[in-house]
């Protein structure tokens, strides 16, 4: 018999309302280690509110997230209630795990080194000189070593957020999650970022990424992921829902898409079939 994998991270009929509205209904998402998830849809359809309960920065009502087969933020009392667990229980569950935010969360008063630096001294207490080298490791895989001892007003959007997923990184987590990396970024800044997401996908990072950039999703995932109105619509391979979508609803979303970027040269249907790169 072949030993059963474990998921990363495991969601299972999670359930999450703000005051009296339902954001996530029933929502059901197993993370293999070395996945990259993309999840698109529509505004409102309740992608952040995932991702963000993934790291339970948003407590979950119903059903259960776990990490690496640990239940994440409560505990199951005797009698089958559940109480929220203690800060440390929690830290503890979901140190595997890493966000990037979509407003990058700098301080801008700390050198870049700085902001790489502190989750390891203060959330770790990793001594400072060691901090540093991974620091400045974190740094060279997004391509900023030479800036370490900039500030972040003097980085183009682009580098703050590499800076953003080097904090990431410095912690070697096991699960990234990124909230729409790109999306406070002009235009011409949005590759950068994407090569370096791209790059640690090929290391065999696992990701859980929210996105509006379909291009990007259909190279960069193992899975895609289409919600609206809080629930899973479709989830596949890229080349299974941009190539031949099952719903009207995900068919719709798509045709709009593609109006919207009809001066784009490159084909979305042909980057998933590994016709051209993105």
């Amino acid at each position: 018999m072949h030993p059963v994998t474990v998921p990363m991270v495991s969601l299972q009929g999670v359930g999450k309302s703000y005051a009296g509205t339902q954001v996530l209904r029933n929502f059901n998402l197993e993370v293999q280690r070395g996945e990259v998830i993309t999840l698109i849809g529509p505004s409102g359809s309740g992608k952040t509110t995932a991702l963000r309960c993934m790291n339970f920065l948003e407590e979950y009502d119903e059903g259960e997230i776990r990490i690496r087969g640990a239940l994440l933020g409560y505990e199951i009392k005797a009698d089958g209630q559940r109480c929220r667990e203690s800060e440390r229980n929690i830290a503890d569950v979901r140190a595997p795990v890493a966000m990037v935010f979509q407003q990058f969360n700098l301080w801008p008063h700390m050198r870049v080194i700085d902001n790489v630096i502190t989750p390891l001294t203060l959330g770790k207490g990793v001594p400072l000189e060691l901090a540093r080298v991974h620091a400045m490791n974190a740094l060279q895989r997004v391509g900023l070593s030479s800036k370490a001892d900039a500030y972040p007003a003097q980085l183009s959007g682009g580098q703050q957020q590499r800076v953003g997923i080097a904090r990431a990184l410095v912690v070697e987590p096991e699960v990234m999650l990124l909230d729409e990396p790109t999306s406070a970024l002009d235009p011409e800044l949005v590759d950068e970022v994407l090569e370096v997401i791209q790059s640690l996908a090929s290391e065999g990072m696992t990701m859980v990424i929210v996105t509006h950039e379909m291009g990007f999703a259909a190279k960069v995932s193992s899975r895609v992921v289409f919600m609206e109105a809080g629930q899973i619509i479709e989830c596949g391979a890229p080349k299974e829902l941009f190539t031949a979508p099952k719903t009207d609803r995900l068919r719709t979303f798509l045709r709009t898409w593609f109006s919207r970027n009809r001066n784009s040269t490159v084909d979305i249907k042909e980057i998933a079939e590994g016709e051209v790169d993105a």
